[in-house]
């Protein structure tokens, strides 16, 4: 047994989120004890697992800000978590024999100073997640740039998410490229996703007469490209036939949270699009759902619409092929490595065209769906299920407790 701390900026909900979850869960199957320590968590916003008492979460430091009039938001972020990296160490009475840090590395020095080791899950290296257009910013960036690569390679154990973000971390981090990172999968806990779902569940979120409906779920994010959704969608109606389009309608579901300037921005952006191209009565937008309703709407949608580019994982995708969902995502990032073109759904160009095509194939045979969701749920099974995502976290804090890390080759 080994008693494991994660540590990780805001217990919200999010694929950040769910794969540490995910992770606790699964040391916990393997007779490990664990505990979180965040900066936020919100019992309101948050997986049903760090509400009900099946994790244990400690939360410090939420009195800092965010941000600075709007900005400064990755300098706060940093020192949020550097504080509870202090309150770990130095006040917590929580004794750990490994501690699993993730998106934030500037809190590693501050981990080093106990006697645990420290792995760093890389969900994507942050500085490649902010544009840089003044001089100011740059100024601004490029301490705290040299800080994350600095931090980073003082972990002593390295995991990403994918290939692709195995490539990306060593063209990005320089310095650490003789430390290739090891790739360990997100996965799915089956068990959540194998509940029932209560028939009426679906009418107050999927109109009744609805009988082709497509889904899009990420949070309201510019970067996510949710309106490559619509602008789908805009097409897509120029290539079906009158009474087909009838039966097509789009569901908007994502993270929102009303503390995020963005969210609120790129939601009103969205809700403006969709009159912009007469869409009203064919988009329903949610904002935000509980487990509950996320099972429903993937149970009740032909197809899933995943938008974003060079996304690093993407563990939407996963959910909805277990779920017998077929997926239509860009041909970028992750979805190259989750989703089998052709064969558990199609990868398009990021364009509207691409995707009102892939569309089109759902709306002219609606049995395509069942097909392609049928080998999804296989592919899922195979190579993202719990049990072999435990494994291999368990081998991880085994061996790092007994200093052997090196005997255990995880890829």
């Amino acid at each position: 047994m080994v008693r494991v701390a994660f540590i990780h900026p805001d217990l919200g909900i999010g694929g950040a989120e769910r794969l540490v979850v995910d992770a606790g869960l699964a040391l916990k199957s393997r007779g490990h004890e664990v505990h979180y320590f965040t900066s936020h968590h919100d019992k309101s916003h948050c997986f049903e697992e760090t509400r009900n008492g099946s994790l244990n979460v400690t939360s410090v430091g939420d009195w800092l800000p965010r941000h600075f009039f709007g900005c400064f938001y990755a300098f706060w972020a940093y020192l949020r978590m550097i504080y509870v990296a202090i309150y770990l160490i130095f006040f917590s009475s929580w004794r750990m024999d490994v501690i699993i840090c993730d998106q934030v590395s500037v809190c590693i020095p501050v981990l080093k100073l106990s006697k645990a080791r420290v792995v760093f899950y890389c969900h994507f290296p942050d500085m490649l997640l902010t544009q840089r257009k003044s001089f100011l910013k740059k100024l601004y960036r490029a301490p705290l740039d040299w800080l994350e690569e600095v931090t980073t390679g003082m972990a002593d154990v390295v995991l990403v998410n994918s290939n692709f973000t195995a490539d990306t971390f060593v063209s990005t981090f320089t310095s650490l490229r003789s430390n290739r990172p090891r790739v360990l999968y997100p996965s799915l806990n089956f068990s959540s996703f194998d509940d029932s779902v209560l028939p009426d569940e679906s009418d107050d979120l999927v109109p009744p007469k609805a009988k082709i409906v497509f889904l899009s779920i990420n949070r309201y994010e510019r970067k996510k490209n949710l309106k490559l959704a619509l602008e789908a969608l805009d097409w897509l109606k120029h290539v079906v036939t009158d009474q087909e389009w009838k039966d097509v309608h789009l569901i908007m579901a994502g993270g929102y949270d009303d503390r995020v300037v963005e969210n609120k921005e790129h939601y009103l952006e969205l809700r403006k699009l969709t009159d912009q191209y007469h869409l009203t009565t064919k988009v329903t937008f949610v904002r935000s759902f509980s487990d509950v309703q996320k099972l429903t709407l993937l149970n009740r949608c032909t197809c899933l619409l995943y938008t974003p580019s060079h996304e690093h994982f993407g563990i939407v995708p996963i959910e909805a092929m277990y779920m017998k969902r077929p997926v239509i995502a860009v041909n970028s990032g992750g979805p190259l490595e989750t989703v089998q073109d052709g064969v558990t759904g199609f990868l398009c160009n990021p364009d509207a065209e691409s995707f009102a095509l892939a569309m089109q194939k759902f709306v002219k045979d609606p049995s395509l769906s069942l097909v392609l969701g049928e080998a999804g749920k296989e592919n899922v099974i195979k190579k993202f299920s719990f049990d072999v995502f435990a494994e291999h976290l368990h081998n991880i804090v085994c061996c790092l407790f007994l200093l052997e890390f090196d005997a255990y080759p995880l890829d």
